[in-house]
């Protein structure tokens, strides 16, 4: 099988690095659309027993990059593509993975049914919210963690060399602040909090020493900023000298970059899962790339060689 990567319109400078690292072209692909809106994809190539790869977050806008998904899936199945991988550094929807109250949508497994009905035959994709999501889709799961490039990062800066600690910003987070402690060499905190309404978050309770410690809050995004502030001031209260907030996915949505750039956090590290806008790129914003990850997983699953390698050290 000949190897082709795709890109959606998503995060186009993703897809281009990673062929880089690759040392291939990207595939020949259209995305356009109707008058009425409506998407419309050309495969400009012969994709007949090919193992195709297609790079697609599904961020925002969310409803046209899911659709997009689907399209471009549904294109190279009916163009006798061999394999189809979906490859997804950023998996929307993903924070709708159960039913917290009555009458709600599981909404994580919704998308993954209609990927796996649309023609992938493996998905690759980047700190999922919760880890149990792989369970939702009736293919296989590549699921890659970034908790090692923000640890090379943070070793790198010279961050580590302080007294430091690393914080999950809630329960469900322990496992991530433990593999990145695990990293480090640093010992682990979790912030308690409540959440009254979506996007809303009231640090209760600091579990862990953070007192004269510079902190490392880490959690797999930062949508609007509340949390990730809220937990800071937690932490600075509790008498922490210096908080770092650490995320695989910079959404940034609404007002999150002036609410952030104005925060008492010291840096803001994200990595390139999610193309960042202009304007979320303020002084405290700093910018890690998944592409050689991605590269190296699309690579191991071209051979037929295990990905868990990857993260062996």
């Amino acid at each position: 099988m000949s190897l082709r990567v795709y890109s959606g319109t998503a995060n186009p400078d993703l897809t281009a690095k990673i062929v880089s690292h690759l040392a291939i072209t990207p595939g020949d692909i259209k995305i356009g659309r109707f008058a009425d809106g409506e998407l419309n994809v050309k495969i400009g190539e012969s994709t007949r027993d090919a193992d195709v790869f297609i790079v697609q977050p599904t961020c925002a806008p969310v409803h046209d990059m899911v659709m997009e998904l689907l399209i471009i899936i549904d294109a190279f199945r009916r163009a006798s593509a061999k394999r189809i991988t979906a490859v997804i550094p950023y998996y929307g929807y993903s924070r709708q993975d159960k039913k917290v109250k009555p009458r709600e949508p599981i909404t994580a497994k919704l998308i993954a049914n209609l990927i796996s009905t649309a023609g992938a035959d493996r998905i690759v994709a980047v700190e999922l919210h919760a880890r149990q999501v792989q369970g939702f889709f009736d293919v296989p799961v590549d699921h890659l963690p970034a908790a090692p490039i923000i640890a090379d990062y943070l070793m790198a800066s010279g961050v580590t060399s302080k007294n430091i600690v690393v914080v999950s910003p809630d329960v469900g987070g322990v496992a991530r602040a433990s593999e990145l402690a695990a990293l480090i060499s640093a010992p682990i905190a979790i912030i308690v909090k409540r959440r009254p309404e979506p996007n809303v978050a009231e640090a209760v309770e600091i579990v862990g020493d953070v007192n004269g410690k510079t902190v490392i809050m880490l959690d797999d995004m930062i949508d609007t900023g509340g949390s990730v502030i809220a937990g800071a001031n937690a932490l600075l209260a509790r008498g922490a000298t210096e908080v770092y907030a650490a995320a695989t996915h910079g959404l940034f949505s609404g007002d999150a970059p002036e609410k952030l750039d104005a925060s008492p956090i010291k840096e803001i590290i994200v990595t390139d899962t999610i193309p960042l806008r202009d304007r979320d790129r303020h002084p405290k914003v700093t910018v890690l790339s998944v592409a050689e990850l991605l590269a190296r997983a699309i690579e191991r699953i071209h051979r037929h060689m295990s990905v868990s390698k990857l993260f062996e050290r």
